[in-house]
């Protein structure tokens, strides 16, 4: 996992949920076609970068066999998981082929900074 000190943009409400969103650091900290594993409040978040420069953001383990999805190959919108070569969909976490799928977070680069929203369902 990569060091991290939280650091908490803002926060809003709907009235039935709060959200918030959290600067992860600088984008160059994860190289083009690589992913970064980040905690948030004990949350495993993976961020990846692909070779276009678009951002994902999911949880940080396969539910298969919690392989650390952050080492996984990305390209095309999806991540291979590196133990058990599953392949998930970055967008909407599902996995082909199986029965499971992975939390996705929505995500965005801010003034070159990795940006993550998550509520506070996956909160403590």
């Amino acid at each position: 996992m990569t060091p991290f000190e939280e650091r908490v943009e803002r926060r809003w409400s709907d009235g039935k949920t709060t959200w918030r969103s959290v600067d992860l650091g600088t984008v160059d900290s994860v190289p083009l076609g690589e992913g970064r594993a980040y905690t948030v409040n004990n949350l495993g978040i993976a961020v990846f970068r692909q070779r276009d420069g678009q951002l994902f953001a999911t949880e940080s383990t396969c539910p298969h066999r919690n392989g650390p999805l952050a080492d996984g190959l990305v390209g095309d919108g999806k991540v291979i998981c590196p133990l058990h070569a599953q392949k998930f969909d970055l967008t909407t976490g599902h996995c082909a082929g199986e029965d499971m799928a992975i939390r996705t977070y929505p995500v965005r680069e801010v003034h070159g900074h990795i940006v993550v929203e998550i509520g506070p369902q996956t909160l403590a």
